[in-house]
């Protein structure tokens, strides 16, 4: 309801000026909570312009101050029609976090990641993502809606032998805890409402991924939030322990459809 009620009052708003819409968006999401420079905490991996706007891949690195583990991050597309884009929320808070998925950037827009710390903390870096101007919350899905829905909700699970290592300061960091990094492709049309049929002029119904669970040895691990920021089909990597044995990924979108998929890691 949260990330309805902030999608709607962007679509109704007019074009503002940079740094407005944030201020919106942080005071609806986190009130007066202060928000702290997150030098050394989050370092942001996302294009200077995007090559394909509706598909753009952000990637963060989160690591955790000393003392405090990571309870939940937020991905904030400010000028995107629902700003709030994709948010993890951890089972048990983690000592550092990275995560890269597929987007959709209907235009330049500032990029926010909040994290939240086991001590109440709130953490953000921002960056700037320019786009060729396609205005992809809108552009045609790339497949026929009906053809979309034979395959609606299959999943693939792969396993990178290593996260990425972060940037500079962070790479210690890193390096004192060993992760591997969990790809999931979703096939999902992602139908984002504004998506017109090119013929009968009518709008495609939105219909979107609402939630993936990624559980581990059979407990729970992460909890993604999506929207309709999501890319059609996307993506999502994300670190997990070295030494996993299985997965366990469920998806559920706004039409309650869920699927759910298996992988044991054994051998990695």
């Amino acid at each position: 309801m949260r990330l309805a009620l902030i999608a709607a009052a962007a679509c109704a708003a007019t074009p503002t000026l940079a740094g407005e819409s944030w201020d919106d968006i942080s005071a609806a999401l986190y009130g007066d909570q202060m928000l702290l420079a997150a030098t050394g905490i989050i370092a942001i991996d996302a294009p200077y312009r995007t090559p394909d706007d509706s598909r753009a891949q952000m990637a963060a690195h989160v690591v955790a101050p000393s003392g405090t583990t990571v309870e939940e991050v937020t991905v904030v597309l400010d000028e995107n029609p629902m700003p709030v884009s994709a948010v993890f929320r951890f089972a048990e808070p983690i000592p550092r976090f990275y995560f890269d998925v597929t987007m959709r950037v209907n235009g330049p827009t500032p990029l926010h990641v909040v994290a939240r710390t086991s001590d109440g903390r709130l953490f953000v870096a921002e960056s700037f993502v320019k786009t060729t101007g396609q205005g992809a919350c809108a552009a045609p899905p790339g497949v026929d809606p009906d053809i979309a829905l034979l395959t609606l909700g299959e999943m693939e699970i792969a396993l990178a032998e290593r996260t990425p290592l972060p940037p500079g300061e962070m790479r210690l960091a890193s390096l004192a805890e060993r992760l591997n990094t969990l790809d999931v492709a979703i096939d999902h049309p992602q139908h984002s409402g504004m998506q017109m049929d090119q013929i009968t002029l009518l709008f495609t119904p939105m219909r979107y991924i609402e939630s993936l669970g990624i559980d581990l040895e059979g407990g729970e691990y992460v909890d993604m939030t999506g929207s309709i920021s999501l890319s059609e089909n996307p993506q999502v990597s994300l670190s997990i322990p070295s030494g996993s044995q299985s997965v366990d990924v469920t998806m559920t979108d706004t039409e309650g459809t869920v699927t759910e998929a298996h992988k044991d890691l054994t051998g990695y």
